[in-house]
C-alpha cells in the first residue's frame, strides 16, 4: 500500500478525461427510448386570478399535464412549501408555471403552447417591502444602553442587486417509469432534496422515488432548490401519461424564471466612543423572496448571523426581514446571504472611518475578531484567526501602501479597495444534526477496489477527485482503486446536500473516518461495507429562534485586494490587478482550491461592477447572456492567490469550506476600489458606468 506525501500535491481530476474528449453525458445527452417532450405554458402577468385556461386540440399522443395531475401535495417541498407545481387558481409571477404540453414531437409540441388561450383578472402586483414572510431578530450585549450613551451615531443604508448563477449547463429534468417507481435524472446539487419534494407531491413511498446525478456543468445555488419544482413536473407528467418525460431548458427560460440571488436593502447603525470605537451596531436587513418562500429564511439567517463583519462587536440590535413581491422566487447562490451583508458591512466601516478621519483600513483593525472573542451570536471563535499576517503578507504583496498614496489625487482615476472577511462552514447551527443527519457509506469490493456511496455531487468543483484522494490516502491504496459513482438514492445513503460550504468539511470528514475503518478492517479478497453518521460536537450550542450560541463548528477567512481604474469619460471600470489570501483550513488539492478562488472572485467581481438585472412590471429585462452581462476572459486580471495552513479539527486533514469563501469579498472589495479611484461614497452594487456617471453628478464624497 502507498500514500499520496502531501494531500494538497495537485493530482489530474478524475472526471478529466471524460470531459475534455466529449464523453461526458450531461442530461440534455442522456436519450430514453419513446421520451415525450415536455413544454411549460406560463402566467403571462406577474399578478391575478385565472379565469380560463383554453388549450388547443391535442393530437392523439399528446397531454396537458397541470394541478389536476398532481396525486397529492400541490406544493413543492423546501421548507414552507408553498411553492406550487402548478398554479391552480391565482398566479404570483411573470412566468409562473401553469402546465406542460407533452408530446411526441418536439416542434408540435412548441406549436400546441403557442396556441393556448389564456383569461385573467389581473391584479395590481405588489414589487416593495410591505408584505412581509419572514422575520427574525435577535441582540447581543445591551444595545439600547450603548445607543442611549454613544458618543456619535452614523447610520448609512446599502443596497445590493440580483444576480443569475449563469451555470454553464442550463436546468433539465428526465424521468420514466419503472414499474411502480418514477426514475429522475437531472442537472441537480442535492439528489435527497429531489426525491423528498417528489415522494410529498406523488404522495408515494420512498421506494417509489429514485433520483439519479448524472454530469453537472455548474450550479452555484440554482440547481438547489429549483430542480425539486422541475422533478415535481416530470414526475407529475411521467404519472399521467405512462411514458418517459424530458423537460430541458433553453437560456431564455432558464434566466428568466429560475431562482436568482436576493436583492438586498440594509441600513446599520453604529453607536461610537469618544475615541470613534464603534460600541455597537443596529442592523436592519430587508431580502426580497420574490413569490415564494424557498430557502429566503435560511438566506436571511446567514445574512443575520454576519451582521458585524469579520469584525468583534459587543453590542448588537439585528433585525432581518423577506419580503414578498410578484417577482421571480429567489433562492440559494454562491455564499447564500454573506455577499449582500459583507458588502454592506465592509463599506460601511469603510464609511464610518472617512466621516471621522481615521484610516479606513487602521479602524477595521481595531475591530478585527481574534481567537476567543464571541462571534455575532455569542458563540466562540475557538480556533486560530490568522488575519492580521494575511493581511500583512497581502498588503506588502500588492504593494498597497504605495499605491494608495500615489492614486490619492483628484486625477488618478485609479483606486485600491481591501476586504476583509469569513465563511462559517457547515449548516446554520444544530442543521447538521437535527435536520441532516448525513451518512456515507464505503463498499470495499472483493476485488479491492473502494466505491463511495454518498450523496455528494461534483458540479464541476471537483468533489470526486478530493473524496477519492481522501479514501485512498487514509486507506493507504492507489487512487486508481477509489471510484466515487455519480449518486443514485437508490445506492447511496443521504450525505445531505451539496451546499453550505459542507462538502469537504462534514461529509469529507465521515468518508475519512469510514475509510479509515476499512483499513482497520481490510482483508484482501473480501467484501466489506462500512458507514458513518455525523455525530455532532457537545461543544456546538445553537438556540435557533434566539441566535444564540455557536452558528457553525468551523470558519474559513480571506482577505481581497482589488486594484480598478476608471475611463473618466465612459466611466467604465477595468480592474487592473487582484490580489487574495485565504485560510481555508488545508487544501486537499490546492489546484482545485485555487480554481475555486479564481473562479469565485471571478463571480465576486462582477456581483460588484458589472452584472446587472432589472425587473420592469415583474418581468426579468435582461432574458439572455447577450443582455445580462457576465464576466469574459477580457474582463478580468492577473490574480495573485495565496493559501495558508490552518487546519481545523472539524474537517478532514484540517480542511474547512472553500467555494463559497472565494466569491464573498470580491463585491466590497471592487466597490471600494471604484469608490476611491471617483472620490465619491459608494452604496449601491452593481457599480456599472451608468451609476458612476450618478454618482459624479450628485454622489457624496
Amino acid at each position: 500500500m502507498s500514500s499520496l506525501n502531501d494531500i494538497s500535491v495537485s493530482v489530474n481530476k478524475v472526471d478529466n478525461e471524460e470531459k475534455m474528449a466529449g464523453k461526458a453525458l450531461y442530461v440534455n445527452d442522456i436519450h430514453l427510448d419513446g421520451a415525450l417532450y415536455a413544454k411549460t405554458y406560463r402566467s403571462p402577468i406577474a399578478c391575478g386570478e385565472i379565469r380560463s385556461i383554453t388549450l388547443p386540440e391535442l393530437p392523439e399522443g399528446y397531454f396537458n399535464v397541470d394541478y389536476h395531475d398532481v396525486p397529492a401535495q400541490n406544493g413543492v417541498h423546501m421548507i414552507k412549501d408553498d411553492w406550487p407545481v402548478f398554479a391552480e387558481k391565482t398566479v404570483q409571477y411573470y412566468g409562473e408555471p401553469l402546465g406542460l404540453i407533452v408530446g411526441p414531437d418536439k416542434a408540435t409540441v412548441l406549436a400546441l403552447v403557442k396556441q393556448i388561450k389564456m383569461d385573467f383578472l389581473e391584479q395590481k402586483p405588489i414589487f416593495d417591502d410591505r408584505e412581509v414572510m419572514v422575520h427574525y431578530h435577535y441582540e447581543k450585549g445591551d444595545p439600547r444602553k450603548v445607543f442611549l450613551t454613544a458618543d456619535r451615531i452614523i447610520e448609512y443604508r446599502y443596497e445590493t442587486g440580483y444576480q443569475e448563477q449563469a451555470y454553464l449547463e442550463p436546468q433539465g429534468m428526465i424521468g420514466y417509469p419503472d414499474g411502480d417507481k418514477v426514475v429522475l435524472i437531472g442537472s441537480i446539487q442535492c439528489p435527497y432534496y429531489v426525491k423528498n419534494a417528489v415522494i410529498k407531491v406523488l404522495g408515494c413511498k420512498p421506494e417509489q422515488v429514485r433520483v439519479i446525478q448524472p454530469v453537472v456543468g455548474g450550479a452555484f445555488g440554482g440547481k438547489e432548490e429549483f430542480p425539486s419544482v422541475l422533478g415535481a413536473q416530470v414526475a407529475c407528467a411521467i404519472k399521467k401519461t405512462g411514458k418517459p418525460v424530458r423537460l430541458i431548458y433553453e437560456r431564455e427560460e432558464d434566466v428568466e424564471v429560475t431562482t436568482k440571488r436576493h436583492p438586498s436593502v440594509i441600513n446599520l447603525k453604529a453607536a461610537l466612543a469618544e475615541n470613534g470605537t464603534i460600541l455597537g451596531i443596529a442592523s436592519d436587513i430587508k431580502l426580497n423572496g420574490g413569490a415564494f418562500q424557498g430557502l429566503s429564511n435560511v438566506v436571511l439567517s446567514r445574512s443575520m448571523i454576519a451582521t458585524t463583519g469579520a469584525y468583534t462587536i459587543d453590542h448588537i440590535d439585528c433585525t432581518g426581514e423577506v419580503y414578498k413581491t410578484n417577482t421571480v422566487p429567489t433562492g440559494a447562490f454562491r455564499g447564500f446571504g454573506a455577499p449582500q451583508i459583507f458588502f454592506a458591512v465592509e463599506m460601511f466601516l469603510n464609511h464610518i472611518a472617512k466621516n471621522i478621519g481615521v484610516d479606513p483600513l487602521e479602524y477595521k483593525l481595531r475591530h478585527l475578531a481574534k481567537q476567543g472573542d464571541h462571534t455575532s451570536t455569542s458563540g466562540t471563535f475557538r480556533e486560530p484567526i490568522l488575519m492580521r499576517q494575511m493581511l500583512d503578507k497581502v498588503l506588502k504583496t500588492s504593494d498597497y501602501s504605495a499605491k494608495m498614496q500615489l492614486y490619492n489625487h483628484p486625477n488618478s482615476h485609479r483606486g485600491l479597495g481591501v476586504s476583509l472577511f469569513f465563511h462559517g462552514c457547515g449548516f446554520t447551527g444544530s442543521g447538521e444534526a437535527t435536520i441532516i443527519k448525513a451518512q456515507v457509506q464505503l463498499e470495499k469490493t472483493a476485488s479491492d477496489q473502494v466505491l463511495i456511496h454518498i450523496a455528494a455531487v461534483d458540479m464541476g468543483q471537483g468533489a470526486k477527485t478530493t473524496m477519492c484522494k481522501v479514501v485512498a490516502d487514509t486507506i493507504g491504496i492507489p487512487m486508481e482503486k477509489v471510484h466515487f459513482p455519480y449518486p443514485d438514492t437508490d445506492q447511496v445513503p443521504d450525505s445531505g446536500p451539496t451546499v453550505a460550504s459542507r462538502t469537504m468539511m462534514i461529509v469529507g470528514n465521515l468518508v475519512k473516518k469510514a475509510a479509515a475503518r476499512i483499513k482497520k478492517e481490510w482483508i484482501p479478497g473480501n467484501r466489506n461495507v462500512v458507514r458513518e453518521h455525523y455525530e455532532q460536537p457537545d461543544w456546538i450550542s445553537w438556540d435557533e429562534f434566539k441566535f444564540k450560541g455557536d452558528a457553525y463548528p468551523a470558519y474559513s477567512w480571506g482577505i481581497d485586494v482589488v486594484e480598478v481604474s476608471v475611463n473618466p469619460i465612459t466611466h467604465q471600470v477595468t480592474i487592473e490587478e487582484e490580489w487574495s489570501i485565504y485560510d481555508l483550513g488545508k487544501a486537499i488539492d490546492e489546484r482545485i482550491i485555487l480554481g475555486q478562488a479564481e473562479g469565485g472572485m471571478t463571480q465576486g467581481l462582477a456581483y460588484g461592477y458589472l452584472e446587472n438585472m432589472k425587473i420592469e412590471n415583474g418581468r426579468v429585462r435582461q432574458r439572455n447572456l447577450t443582455d445580462y452581462i457576465v464576466p469574459t476572459s477580457q474582463d478580468i486580471c492577473k490574480y495573485h492567490t495565496e493559501l495558508v495552513d490552518n487546519p481545523s479539527v472539524s474537517g478532514p486533514y484540517g480542511a474547512k469550506g472553500a467555494g463559497e469563501t472565494t466569491l464573498i469579498g470580491a463585491a466590497p472589495a471592487v466597490a471600494m476600489a471604484i469608490e476611491n479611484a471617483i472620490k465619491r461614497r459608494v452604496t449601491k452594487i452593481p457599480v456599472t458606468p451608468e451609476s458612476i456617471l450618478e454618482l459624479i453628478e450628485h454622489g457624496n464624497r
